[in-house]
């Protein structure tokens, strides 16, 4: 049975204790990050192990968004500018689509099978720098066609998005890691600015939410952890997919780590995402956190559905003619 949290592991090899842990503990997937990632080969052993040590091919997701936020880095992987940059090159829509069938391709061949992105995040003049040049632009409609376009390319090539950060970060002037944003946006401009893109790619499997307060719905909690928030995500913006916390180690919110996921599971997300690796708050989760609820699991079903099996080819392409067509792209930026 399949239990409603998302766990990293502490380096670059599973831990006997970790082994014994995970085992127990059933979580619905794992996520790494670049302690975790040494060298290609490593990297297959580890997600091997991960999964033997559940029992299942329980999905492992990793951000690898290109640019600042990359956790496998050259010279093992390829270097990718920063989304925001790679948004001005002259046919954006296909360099993004070249990003994402790159990157699915490196996740794949060691793998991974979740990448956390797009980030559809619409970026604005206070946008926080931990964020900015991770946006795709300031246009909603383009933001949303490079993220469909990014999902696109790595759904062919056997990686499943995750979409990010529902229903939207781009205001946010500080950085969630160390407090809460808040936002006094009004309730239009952020319906026709920020939950643009949400709305426009709410058919993907799965998305993560923001830690972000929307003081025009809920001024008292962030949308992880507001029920008004996770309702509007769900009937307003349309997201009927898997959805997911944001790290539940974030300072953006408050209290310990289970009083943390409890109220995001109260609220309406599916999963608790929780991402330091560290065991005494790992096991505190697990003995607070239950097995995912009918809904959810219903949800999780459909999200794994849409993944490619690991014995079945992606979409074919020709990885060098890709990676020398995005090149010539980023020259001319």
């Amino acid at each position: 049975m399949t239990h409603s949290y998302i766990f990293g592991c502490s380096g670059p090899v599973l831990t006997p204790e970790e082994k014994q842990f995970f085992q127990a503990a059933q979580p619905w997937g794992f996520i790494l990050f670049a302690r975790n990632v040494e060298a290609p080969q490593q990297l297959r052993k580890l997600c091997s192990d991960l999964r033997s040590a559940v029992g299942r091919d329980a999905p492992i997701l990793i951000d690898q968004e290109g640019g600042r936020v990359a956790r496998m880095t050259a010279p093992q992987w390829r270097s990718y500018l920063p989304p925001l940059d790679l948004a001005r090159s002259a046919d954006p829509v296909r360099a993004f689509w070249l990003r994402g069938r790159l990157i699915a391709a490196e996740l794949r061949d060691v793998g991974i099978d979740v990448n956390c992105t797009p980030m559809v995040d619409v970026a604005t003049p206070d946008t926080h720098p931990f964020l900015r040049n991770r946006c795709y632009g300031s246009d909603p409609e383009m933001v949303s066609r490079l993220g469909r376009t990014l999902a696109e390319a790595q759904m062919a090539g056997g990686v499943l998005p995750v979409l990010k950060h529902i229903p939207g970060h781009g205001r946010a002037n500080v950085d969630s890691h160390l407090e809460v944003p808040r936002t006094d946006a009004s309730a239009e401009q952020l319906r026709s600015v920020d939950f643009a893109p949400f709305r426009a790619l709410n058919d993907l499997p799965m998305a993560m939410s923001a830690h972000v307060v929307f003081e025009a719905f809920d001024p008292a909690r962030p949308a992880t952890q507001s029920p008004v928030m996770i309702d509007l995500i769900r009937n307003e913006i349309g997201f009927t997919g898997l959805l997911m916390t944001d790290d539940i180690s974030m300072e953006a919110l408050c209290g310990d780590v289970v009083t943390r996921g409890q109220a995001a599971l109260t609220a309406g997300c599916d999963l608790v995402l929780h991402c330091n690796g560290k065991m005494p708050e790992m096991a505190a989760l697990a003995d607070a956190l239950g097995p995912l609820t009918a809904s959810s699991h219903a949800r999780a079903d459909a999200a794994l559905k849409a993944r490619l099996p690991r014995d079945s080819e992606p979409v074919p392409v020709d990885i060098a003619a890709c990676a020398a067509e995005l090149e010539a792209l980023e020259r001319g930026i």
